[in-house]
């Protein structure tokens, strides 16, 4: 049988963990709520330890995303990937800032290649990382791919600002809490 549909979810508790009522003003707080879903993924066991929002000018959360690759058997559901497509369903538009609006991506670590890639092409201005791939690297057993020598260069010549190391230890600690759980992709 040839397949004809691609169904992916995020866990219900993601809608309980994000408030879309409240104004996420600030790197910190919008990274933040990154790595407190990447927290609560490995916690709840319901993915790995990787977590995303998008958020508007206005620091709205417009979607979010944890990491469901095992869960649904696909490599491309990695938190970012799932916090672009829900954000691009929502607002209907295969490019968030299409419409003139500014739109920012906070992950709780360095996108890998995949991701990285999705970013070129997503529509978002800005990009707020906590941990970088080395931790990722270094800490797990995750392979993060290859990125171009320049790769923030690269996204800032395309008009995507990039600040890493936001609250960078509080996302290591998502990561060791993992790596000690036996690093099971759940």
């Amino acid at each position: 049988m040839l397949y004809l549909q691609i169904h992916l979810t995020l866990p219900a508790w993601v809608a309980e963990t994000v408030d879309l009522q409240r104004r996420y003003v600030g790197d910190e707080a919008q990274v933040a709520l990154a790595i407190e879903l990447s927290r609560r993924n490995v916690e709840l066991r319901s993915g790995g330890p990787f977590g995303a929002a998008v958020f508007d000018a206005d620091g709205r959360v417009i979607a979010a995303g944890v990491n469901r690759v095992v869960p649904h058997t696909c490599s491309v559901a990695h938190a970012e990937m799932m916090a672009y497509m829900t954000a691009q369903q929502r607002l209907q538009r295969k490019r968030l800032n299409e419409d003139g609006g500014r739109y920012t991506l906070a992950t709780s670590s360095q996108p890998c290649c995949q991701c990285y890639g999705a970013t070129v092409w997503a529509g978002v201005d800005a990009l707020l990382i906590g941990a970088r791939a080395e931790d990722v690297m270094t800490l797990t057993e995750f392979d993060e791919g290859p990125l171009p020598a320049d790769w923030i260069g690269e996204l800032e010549r395309r008009g995507i600002a990039v600040r890493r190391d936001i609250l960078r230890e509080q996302a290591r600690e998502v990561l060791e809490v993992y790596a000690r759980s036996g690093g099971a992709m759940y």
